[in-house]
């Protein structure tokens, strides 16, 4: 979860660093901080808190053209200075900072640091003590470095800098998302490209249990036996202006509002020379040839995939289920004869679905990943790749790469139904084409939405969504984006389950949000309004044009039924965001969460 970032080279280190960590600050913001190094030795510089509240505690005397830096969400130990990266060994002499979790880190300190006093109560402290202890028994530092590495279990991203070599940043990665950028004169490290963006665009790959030697003018890739590893950079493909809120005073709202343009964008790139939708045939053939479809995924994603399983079913005939990827690995179901799995992760680093891609590699199973990041490590692993095409995502809070995964599973799924002769005259480009201009206005529809979030949500502690068929689905998310950036006890249910059970807690005043834009469930939706409101609940109906009656709150455009959960969540995000603003939240950083979930 956490962000990490490292710089050595002929520039202010502190400004790149920090500057860096600010681009990472959505992968974690419970602490922050960063080493430098000159020739008066290494100055650490942390905080509890924001990449604010260090620039604060930073020495700006202090000149330095080489440093490490972290930005924490918090696994081992609670948020606190003490427990806030870099950590050094007992001597000073190395100081670390790490992004992932040592799953044996108790049995290792059992083992080898008996009488060494810990300061932090993390599993990082741990890596650099036993590295401190290696180098004590006459290892180089580069042998005992590569020593640590081999005792760990788990996950590590990790930059090293050792007092004692003014040269030489020491770095390493397994499971959790690390890249080094190279310029000239100068190097960098970075969990993400767009936090070095800055001063490069080229950036190395690294793979699981690499070590890298990174100085100024060069990068030297070993794998633990040593063996060096040659491998060319790449050009990260990002707009710096795509980072960046703009005018907006919240990148949620700005992806909110980019919504309609992912739309036109994911169109234009999944068209052929003749307009027609087109799918690498590789894929179309691994799922044609599967009997049953997988969909592998976590939060906003899996609420994505429960709506892309009605698409792969309803138009091209695939039998799909949809499962949580946390529970799979430790719950498997039974499997059909020929599976074929398909995990969805914005950052394609999401611990969870790695660990499900992992088993299933090793079961001989395919998979598809689809994500936001090309070259992310869902893609590397997978048998194929289908990209989102909806730029870079900074709030935590999902907006457009979800709209953008169902897209994307909607013209996937249209594809194999078309081949298969199973989508009739069903229009996908053009209804899609329908779709984005509802998205617009939607969007400019922004003070009607903040209107509905002072009605019903200003002091309320707790809401209902609900609704019937696919509409169900979006109730989810929408309880989701609520929940998680306005801290509003929220959640969504299929209608008809309220009366076998939560229908208890309906209260005077209580805020049900109801989506009606299925014509067959249209009258027994608004049927479970009327239950609620007989029970003092304060409801609320967003419906679609052609199903609308007198009293609905709000009326969506009218598109095609089987995409309207690509219209309808706009509204509750919307809504969600003005909630959120109403009461105080930090909408972009909602507290205990990160945008990438690389952790277990």
């Amino acid at each position: 979860m956490c962000g990490i970032v490292g710089y050595i080279g002929h520039q202010d280190a502190k400004d790149i660093l920090l500057k860096g960590l600010e681009k990472l600050e959505y992968r974690g913001y419970d602490s922050a901080g960063i080493a430098v190094m000159n020739e008066n030795g290494v100055h650490v510089f942390k905080e509890k808190g924001r990449i604010a509240d260090l620039r604060e505690v930073v020495d700006s005397n202090v000149s330095t053209t080489k440093g490490i830096g972290h930005t924490r969400w918090a696994t081992h130990g609670e948020p606190s200075c003490r427990n806030a990266h870099p950590h050094q060994s007992a001597n000073k002499r190395f100081t670390i900072v790490h992004n992932g979790v040592i799953e044996n880190y108790e049995q290792l300190k059992k083992e080898y640091l008996e009488g060494v006093e810990l300061l932090s109560d993390t599993d990082t402290e741990i890596i650099v003590q036993l590295i401190s202890k290696f180098v004590e028994e006459g290892l180089s530092v580069e042998a005992a470095f590569s020593k640590t590495l081999t005792l760990l279990h788990g996950s590590y991203a990790i930059g090293l800098l050792d007092e004692q070599d003014a040269d030489t940043i020491y770095v390493a990665k397994n499971k959790s998302p690390l890249l080094v950028g190279v310029g000239l004169g100068f190097n960098v490290i970075a969990s993400d490209a767009m936090a070095m963006l800055q001063v490069t665009d080229q950036f190395v790959e690294l793979m699981d249990k690499e070590m890298v030697i990174v100085t100024k003018d060069d990068i030297t890739i070993k794998e633990l036996d040593g063996k060096v590893v040659e491998r060319e950079p790449y050009t990260a493909e990002l707009d710096a202006s795509d980072i960046e809120k703009g005018t907006y005073p919240h990148y949620m709202l700005k992806e909110i509002d980019e919504q309609p343009l992912v739309m036109r964008k994911i169109i234009q790139n999944y068209q052929d020379e003749s307009g027609d939708l087109t799918i690498d045939p590789a894929i179309i053939n691994a799922i044609n040839e599967a009997d049953r479809l997988y969909i592998i995924a976590c939060g906003t994603s899996y609420h994505a995939g429960l709506v892309g399983k009605q698409m792969f079913e309803k138009m091209a005939k695939v039998p799909v289920e949809v499962h949580v990827a946390s529970e799979f690995s430790y719950n498997m179901p039974l499997l059909s004869e020929k599976p074929l799995f398909i995990f969805i992760s914005q950052s394609g680093e999401t611990a969870d679905s790695r660990a499900v891609l992992v088993q299933t590699k090793e079961m001989g199973y395919k998979a598809l990943t689809i994500t936001n990041v090309p070259g992310s490590t869902l893609s590397r692993e997978a048998d194929y790749t289908l990209l989102l095409h909806a730029g870079p995502e900074i709030a935590v809070a999902s907006t457009k790469a979800y709209t953008a995964q169902m897209a994307v599973l909607t013209i996937l799924a249209s594809v194999v139904g078309k081949a298969k002769g199973q989508l009739g005259d069903f229009q996908v480009v053009k209804e899609l084409g329908i779709v984005a201009n509802a998205m617009e206005a939607l969007c400019d529809d922004k003070d009607r939405f903040e209107m509905i979030a002072r009605e019903y949500l200003s002091v309320t502690r707790n809401c209902f969504f609900i609704g019937r068929s696919i509409d169900y689905y979006v109730c989810l998310e929408g309880a989701l984006k609520l929940k998680e950036i306005s801290y509003i006890q929220a959640e969504g249910f299929a209608g008809g389950e309220l009366k076998h059970g939560t229908i208890a807690l309906i209260e005077e005043g209580t805020p049900v949000i109801a989506l009606a834009t299925q014509e067959d469930v249209n009258l027994s939706i608004r049927g479970n309004v009327k239950e609620v409101a007989a029970r003092g609940a304060h409801t609320c109906i967003i419906s679609m044009q052609g199903l609308e009656q007198e009293g609905d709150a709000y009326v969506l455009p009218e598109i095609n039924p089987m995409l309207t959960p690509l219209i309808s969540v706009v509204p509750l995000q919307l809504i969600s965001y003005y909630a959120s603003l109403h009461r105080g939240c930090d909408v972009d950083k909602p507290r205990n969460l990160a945008k990438s979930v690389t952790v277990e």
